[in-house]
Order: C-alpha cells, then structure tokens, then sequence
C-alpha cells in the first residue's frame, strides 16, 4: 500500500535495515574493479571465515551486500545461477549492467505482491565486461552506475572521503588502500584480518579472493 505522501512504507523499513548494516565499499580502478567490505564477527566462539561479505559471481563478476545477511545470500544465489544459466546458453560471461538489471527485476517483484516483503539488502555489483563497472541496487529495486561508492552504515561517512579521494584512473593498489583506510576510519582502526574481505576484479585475472594473508598486508 502506497502511504498518502507516495511512500512504501515496507520499502522504507528495508532501507533502514541496510542502514543499520556493515558497511562495504566499491571502487572502479584503471584496469579492475575492487570490493571492501567489513564483517563484524560479533559472537567470540565463531568461526570468521565463515562469515563471508564478498562473493565471487562469475569469472569476471563479483557482488558485496549490506543489510539482512539472509537476503543478501539470497540473492547472491539467484545471480549466480542467472550468470551460470547465461554462460551455458552463449558461452559467455554475462555484462555486469545485465546483471544489476536482473537483480532489480527480482527485488522489484518483491515491492508490489502481497504475502511478500522487499529484500532488506542493498548490494554492489562490480566485474569487467569491456571495460571496469560498479553498480548498486538498493530495496527499491533501482539501480545505478558507479565509479566509486558505499553501502550499510557508513554510506555517507564513507561517500564524503571516496568524493574527495577518488581520481579517475586510479590505481587498483591505491584503491585497495583508500577502501581499507575508509573502513578503518568508520570503525576506528579495529580491524583484524578476519573481520575484513578485500577482492579485486582484474580485466586480466578475473575474481580474486584475498586470503587474509595478503589481507593482513593492507592493514
């Protein structure tokens, strides 16, 4: 139901569940696309790598999501098998735009049928098709394309230091740094190599998962 004032009401709780989410970063490189995301691990006896904030979507494709943590695994294996049914009919990797477009089919459903609510998630879909591309796709179902950008918690905080930082051309190194540095700055430098995901999606390598080894050198 549209409220007098044109507003859902539903859609306006979703976003405020992704507000209250972790914060994850994206950021269009020269030649690659790179995914910071920060996961509080909150319960002492958890196991950290199984809390898992970025993943891999296709070769060349990777998404992050802040908000609900089962909508967001949701999704994320809806794309994946929209991806993976694509590359099996034309033997390709599908356009990151398409994807984004799809995702925002899915959560559109979800905004107008009753017995069903909106998807309390906002994500960051990021890979390279012909050139580096970012997109978020928020509980409305719209979608936008980025050359840097945040979601969850820190989204303004975040946007102020990517608007003043940000360079077009920008190295992956330089980004890699300037999303860890933001996160660190959100959280007030209490960040270990478990509560942290880095990936970069690199024209010439694809997806990539940092280890926390390689996690721990950005630190």
């Amino acid at each position: 139901m549209f409220s007098p004032d044109g507003r859902l009401f539903q859609v306006e709780y979703a976003k405020e569940a992704v507000r209250r989410g972790a914060t994850s970063i994206g950021i269009v490189a020269d030649n690659s696309v790179v995914l910071v995301a920060h996961k509080p691990v909150l319960d002492l006896l958890a196991i950290p790598s199984t809390a898992q904030k970025i993943f891999r979507v296709d070769s060349y494709i990777g998404a992050t999501y802040s908000g609900l943590v089962a909508d967001g695994l949701r999704v994320i294996a809806m794309t994946r098998g929209k991806t993976q049914t694509h590359r099996m009919v034309y033997d390709e990797t599908e356009s990151v735009e398409t994807i984004a477009k799809e995702i925002s089919e899915e959560m559109q459903m979800a905004t107008q049928y009753g017995g069903i609510r909106p998807y309390a998630i906002s994500l960051l879909v990021g890979g390279v098709d012909k050139m580096p591309r970012l997109f978020e796709v928020e509980p409305g179902a719209s979608y936008l394309g980025y050359k840097a950008d945040a979601i969850g918690s820190g989204k303004k905080a975040a946007e102020e230091i990517l608007i003043k930082n940000y360079k077009d051309g920008i190295s992956t190194e330089d980004s890699i740094n300037l999303g860890v540095s933001i996160v660190k700055k959100l959280h007030e430098g209490k960040l270990t190599e478990n509560n942290i995901d880095i990936s970069t999606i690199k024209k010439d390598v694809g997806f990539e998962m940092f280890t926390t080894e390689k996690i721990s050198k950005y630190l």
